[in-house]
C-alpha cells in the first residue's frame, strides 16, 4: 500500500510510519510537500481540521497513492479551560472516505501562548524559548511541554492511528 503524507516534514512521515507499523503490511510512505490551504499558524479546531483535510486530499492527488494523509498542528482555545492549547488533527482519505483523528492537546505556558495569541507562529516561538533551531522537526512543542514523555512523533502518531480507523478496521 502506498501512502502519501502531505508534508515535507520528516516528523510527520515518521509519525505515519509509526502509526501503521502494526496494521498495514508492506507499506510505502512518501512525503509529498503540498499546500494546506490554511494559515501558516492555524487557529482553532475548524481551521486545523481543514488544513489536515486539504493536505490529505492534495497528497492523494499528487501521484498514484492508495491513501493521502494530512497532519496539521494548530493552536486554539478549549471550552471550559483557560489559556491557549497546541492542537493536532489528522485526516486520511482514499478519495471517497475520510478518517479524522486528533493527537493530544497541550496547554501552552502563558509566556508562549501570549506570543502566539499576538500573532507569532508557535514553531519560531518554541525555537526562541528553547534556544534551539527547528524544534518543530525534532521533539516539537509536545516534547518540550511534556519533558520528553510524549514527543511530536508520538503525539502525531496517536492522531494518525485514530484517523486510520476506517481503513484498518471493519467498524466504520
Amino acid at each position: 500500500m502506498r501512502l502519501a503524507v502531505g508534508s515535507g516534514n520528516p516528523v510527520k512521515r515518521r509519525a505515519v510510519e509509526q502509526a501503521i507499523a502494526e496494521t498495514i503490511d508492506d507499506p510505502t510512505v512518501e512525503a509529498v510537500a503540498v499546500d494546506s490551504g490554511v494559515s501558516e499558524q492555524p487557529r482553532g479546531r475548524e481551521e486545523t481540521v481543514a488544513g489536515a483535510r486539504n493536505r490529505a486530499r492534495n497528497a492523494l492527488a499528487a501521484g498514484e497513492y492508495d491513501l493521502g494523509v494530512g497532519l496539521e498542528g494548530g493552536v486554539g482555545e478549549v471550552a471550559g479551560a483557560e489559556g491557549l492549547f497546541l492542537i493536532m488533527w489528522v485526516a486520511v482519505t482514499d478519495g471517497e472516505q475520510v478518517g479524522l483523528g486528533s493527537g493530544p492537546s497541550f496547554r501552552l505556558p502563558a509566556s508562549i501562548g501570549d506570543r502566539v495569541a499576538a500573532g507569532e507562529e508557535l514553531g519560531p516561538v518554541m525555537d526562541d524559548v528553547l534556544g534551539e533551531d527547528d524544534v518543530a522537526e525534532k521533539q516539537g512543542a509536545a516534547g518540550a511541554l511534556s519533558a520528553g514523555v510524549v514527543d511530536r512523533d508520538d503525539a502525531l502518531a496517536a492522531g494518525v492511528a485514530a484517523a486510520m480507523g476506517p481503513f484498518v478496521t471493519g467498524r466504520y
